[in-house]
C-alpha cells in the first residue's frame, strides 16, 4: 500500500504530522498535540488530507509503475 506522511515543521522541528495509515494527525510537541486534537476533530481537514493520498500519491505511483513496466 501507499502511505502519505504530511509533516509540519517549525524552526527545523517537526511538531505535527498527518499519517494516512493512522488516518489522523499526531502531535510531537505541546503545540503540536493541541493542534492535533483540534485538527482531528475537523472531518473536512481529515478528508482533505486523505484526498491528497488519492490525488497525488496514487496518481504518481500509477504513472511510475507504468513507466517501469514499459521498460521491462
Amino acid at each position: 500500500g501507499i502511505e502519505l506522511i504530511d509533516s509540519y515543521v517549525f524552526n527545523n522541528a517537526e511538531y505535527i504530522r498527518f499519517n494516512s495509515t493512522v488516518g489522523r494527525f499526531v502531535g510531537y510537541t505541546e503545540h503540536g498535540l493541541k493542534n492535533a486534537e483540534a485538527w482531528n476533530s475537523d472531518a473536512g481537514l481529515l478528508g482533505q488530507e486523505q484526498g491528497e493520498l488519492e490525488r497525488v500519491c496514487k496518481h504518481n505511483a500509477d504513472l511510475h509503475y507504468s513507466a517501469i513496466l514499459d521498460k521491462t
